[in-house]
Parts: structure tokens; C-alpha cells; sequence
């Protein structure tokens, strides 16, 4: 019975797993670890503007995707309400 138990929430763990690791909160832990290992495509000791232009811009990117996530939701729910809302009686044309 036990052995059931552990092989389902290990089922179940591994599509949490993936959800998190692609979520914009893994992406920044990635970003950060990255950065505490002095990585990041350079040697991490450039000057203090630049690093702060870097990080505006990463904030930027994350936002981008964000808002691209929500208008993406926004158009399929616009979509089905417009579905829902069509004339039920009104025949569709047939090709």
C-alpha cells in the first residue's frame, strides 16, 4: 500500500516539477543562480550601469512574456464568449 502511495506522488511531482522549472519564478531562480556562479555570457564584473541595464532588461523580458501569456488567455476567452454569445438558430454556412 505504501509503495502505491510514494509511486503516485512521484507521478504526481514530476508535471509540478515541470510547471515550476518554466514558470517565470524558475526562470529568475535559473537567472540568479546563474549569476551567483559568475555566469551569465561575461565575467560578471562589468560596471555598476551596465550590470543595472542588464537586470532592467531581464525584468523587462519577464514582464514581455507576461503580458504576452495574458493577452494570449485574453483572445481565448474573448474567442469563447464569442461563441457562446452567436445566434444558436443561425445556420453555419457548409463548404
Amino acid at each position: 500500500m505504501w509503495v502505491l502511495a510514494v509511486i503516485l506522488i512521484v507521478a504526481l511531482l514530476i508535471p509540478v516539477a515541470a510547471i515550476l522549472v518554466d514558470s517565470p519564478l524558475g526562470k529568475s531562480f535559473a537567472r540568479r543562480m546563474e549569476e551567483g556562479r559568475g555566469g551569465g555570457g561575461g565575467d560578471g564584473q562589468g560596471p555598476p550601469e551596465l550590470r543595472d541595464v542588464k537586470r532592467k532588461v531581464d525584468l523587462l523580458e519577464t514582464e514581455v512574456e507576461d503580458l504576452n501569456r495574458s493577452v494570449a488567455g485574453m483572445r481565448e476567452e474573448l474567442q469563447f464568449m464569442q461563441r457562446l454569445l452567436e445566434d444558436p438558430h443561425r445556420k453555419k454556412p457548409t463548404s
